[in-house]
């Protein structure tokens, strides 16, 4: 056997020498060609042209592919090895093949769907289905034009054993640093049936903790670009991320896919791009401090304000709200310019109501005062001499302006202010006290109290820009060709109708993890609540169950975390890669910051890359930073209030490390006193746990919650 592994590996390097040599040749060729820099359009699209080409060269220079597939198509019984890579490279001056085959194009899905067995493979190519047989499918590690490793997950004239997770769990099992990084090279059948979903669909996909959904869903977006070239655009494609940590985060997974120029935002900041005004929002910490330190927080309930906001029922009810707006808009009386010419408000309501029906109520409103403007023009051009025309001029427009005030002025948050009884009303208050009505009456005093201090929250935001999009015509700039939702569980069905009105096709990808669900004041319950808003034949769902993270021990004491404390939970199945035990570690009150430091340089000599301590809340991460900085460790505070994840060693409330990852953690003060009985915190206690890749220590008091108990243990304490 390591005969034959020697003779593979030195076929596999003097393919790559050749590859190489190939490239650079290719590129040194388009290097040779002067840049164009004049003005003849064809010129300037073949420049474009060349240019992409040596960017993806370049790119192809450093590492051109990690995989090989041998396949023979049906028919034409002729093997043929296929190198995969994240760029595709063109045919060779001797070799009518391409050198490396694009990971998203049709024949490379065998690489990813193609987990063994005699059978007959498949894929779905412009000409229709295609069969065939594959003889070997390998993995090939390169690094600065380095063949580093190969890994054969599928022979078929070998003899031997083949274990089709090593190659994964080798990967899985390298220390992180502080960017997300591609999984081309790992990318699993599942998760290869999301990335290559049609287009126009819907996709919700429900993912546990370490199961690469937000992966796939960039992964997902390359594939798009690459499969619909000629109906999207990288420009009009969006990422919506939770915070712009987050965002930091992710950021170079497309760069490395050769994808650039997706927008990536917030909600906050794409709603308030929108609505283009001073809006000042409460900070997330404080409502995030609220619910998560809050020792009487209330229950939720579909009557807790920021859940009903977050309804489709709302959303309808602001809806209706603006639709009677329309009955007060024009002023109940005649216009004149001048003393002796009148319109009469029946022929304004006529325009209004009539000829400009199909245009937004603020664009209406534009529509016919600028009317009424050419309509004095007119009049103004049948004055019997100069000197009375502009007598008349100047008198209309002193009129003009003052009829003009008496419209309603169709801002955003005024009538949203109005929608909860605050503020002037704009319109017939009976008409209004319709919609009112269907307020719940604690909601309404409540909502009111802080509009009235104009505090507003993230969660009103979906009305605000709702308001605006039913006011004035939608800017076609601001549509998508598709929009990606990360941790959409912590999204409202209001913000996600919003969103399908800003996107062609209904294109999603909506992606999250119920069981990760600690925003439960605001998000939702049931992917159900999803789902229900597009047409059934342009929705599909997609489980992930499987977690790629974390170890064996780490998983499976976080799937106890569910059991127990959720019981509805949805647990992970972890891949075979077993790791240290997860370790419950006595720490009283008594001596916490000298035991917490104490743990964390043990945690360090470990000489891992990233490692986190997450404390149950904000001001114990800053407290317990300043213990330890004090104590003279090298140890960063997360508090949300950075734009940029900086990796390494850092300190931060649980709440705050979803959907980061780090080698080791460590979870302070998992006692009672911190984490309640309920649901709520075993959840967010799952999320911490889930953070770890490698190791997972557990600091508890003297009571343990009752999802973590001493069956749960899996080691002593030291």
């Amino acid at each position: 056997m390591e005969k034959d592994f020697q003779s593979a590996y030195q076929e596999e390097k003097h393919k790559l020498q050749h590859t190489l040599d190939e490239v650079d040749a290719q590129l040194n060729r388009l290097q040779q060609i002067p840049v164009y820099t004049g003005h003849d359009f064809t010129e300037q699209v073949l420049e474009a042209g060349r240019e992409e080409q040596r960017k993806t060269l370049a790119k192809s220079a450093r590492e051109p592919y990690f995989g090989r597939l041998d396949f023979a198509e049906n028919g034409s019984g002729e093997r043929q090895p296929l190198y995969i890579g994240k760029v595709g490279v063109g045919k060779s001056e001797i070799d009518d093949q391409p050198l490396v085959v694009d990971w998203r194009a049709p024949v490379a899905s065998l690489f990813y769907s193609f987990t063994g067995g005699e059978e007959m493979a498949e894929y779905e190519s412009p000409e229709g289905l295609i069969e065939g047989l594959v003889y070997l499918k390998r993995n090939i590690v390169i690094r600065q034009r380095l063949l580093e490793r190969l890994a054969d997950t599928y022979d078929r004239e070998s003899t031997e054993p083949v274990v089709t997770d090593e190659f994964l769990v080798y990967r899985l099992g390298e220390n992180k640093d502080n960017k997300l990084r591609d999984i081309v090279s790992t990318i699993q059948a599942e998760q290869d049936r999301i990335i290559r979903a049609v287009k126009n669909t819907a996709l919700v996909i429900q993912g546990v903790a370490g199961s690469g959904k937000t992966t796939v869903a960039l992964h997902r977006l390359a594939f798009l670009l690459y499969q619909y070239q000629e109906q999207v655009s990288a420009e009009k494609m969006i990422i919506f991320a939770p915070n712009n940590m987050f965002l930091d985060y992710i950021s170079e997974v497309l760069p490395e896919l050769g994808v650039g120029d997706i927008q990536q935002s917030t909600f906050a900041d794409w709603a308030q791009s929108i609505l283009d005004s001073d809006i000042r929002l409460i900070p997330a910490s404080e409502t995030y401090e609220y619910w998560f330190e809050s020792p009487d927080r209330p229950e939720v309930s579909e009557e807790t304000p920021s859940r009903f906001k977050g309804s489709i029922g709302f959303m309808k009810l602001v809806r209706e709200f603006v639709e009677r707006l329309e009955r007060t808009a024009v002023p109940e009386m005649d216009f004149s310019p001048w003393d002796g010419a009148v319109l009469s408000r029946d022929e304004i309501m006529d325009w209004f109501s009539n000829e400009y029906r199909h245009y937004p109520l603020a664009k209406r409103k534009e529509r016919v005062i600028a009317r009424i403007h050419r309509w004095v023009e007119m009049r103004l051009k049948k004055a019997p001499s100069e000197a009375i025309r502009k007598e008349r001029k100047k008198k209309a427009s002193q009129r003009e302006k003052s009829y003009g005030n008496k419209w309603p002025k169709y801002e955003p948050l005024a009538l949203y202010k109005q929608l909860f009884k605050t503020g002037k009303i704009t319109g017939d208050a009976e008409s209004l006290a319709a919609v009112w009505e269907q307020i719940p009456a604690p909601i309404l005093k409540s909502v009111s109290a802080e509009l009235k201090k104009d505090r507003i929250r993230d969660e009103d935001l979906p009305a605000l820009v709702y308001i605006h999009t039913l006011l004035n015509e939608m800017d076609g700039s601001r549509r998508f060709d598709h929009v990606v939702i990360d941790e959409a569980q912590d999204f409202s069905p209001f913000h996600v109708a919003l969103l399908d009105l800003y996107v062609r096709g209904s294109s999603f990808t909506i992606l999250g993890d119920l069981s990760q669900g600690i925003h439960a004041y605001r998000g939702v319950q049931a992917w159900e609540e999803m789902s229900s808003l597009f047409p059934e034949e342009n929705t599909d769902y997609f489980p992930l169950t499987r977690s790629y993270r974390s170890t064996m021990e780490i998983i499976e004491f976080a799937n106890i975390i569910l059991e127990r404390g959720v019981r509805n939970g949805i647990t992970a199945v972890p891949v075979f890669r077993s790791g240290d035990p997860v370790r419950m570690l006595e720490c009283t009150p008594d001596n916490r910051p000298a035991v917490i430091a104490d743990y964390w340089q043990q945690l360090q000599a470990k000489d891992y890359r990233t490692t986190a301590i997450l404390t149950r809340t904000l001001h114990e991460a800053q407290a317990l930073h300043e213990q330890l900085t004090a104590a003279g460790l090298d140890i960063h505070l997360i508090d949300g209030g950075k734009a940029a994840y900086q990796g390494g060693h850092s300190i931060l409330p649980v709440y705050l490390s979803k959907g980061l990852e780090f080698d080791a953690v460590i979870v302070t003060d998992v006692d009672t006193d911190h984490y309640r009985n309920d649901s709520w915190d075993a959840k967010l206690l799952y999320v911490g746990c889930t953070r770890a890749l490698h190791e997972l220590w557990l600091l508890h008091g003297e009571q343990l919650p009752e999802y973590v108990t001493a069956e749960a243990d899996q080691s002593a304490a030291q």
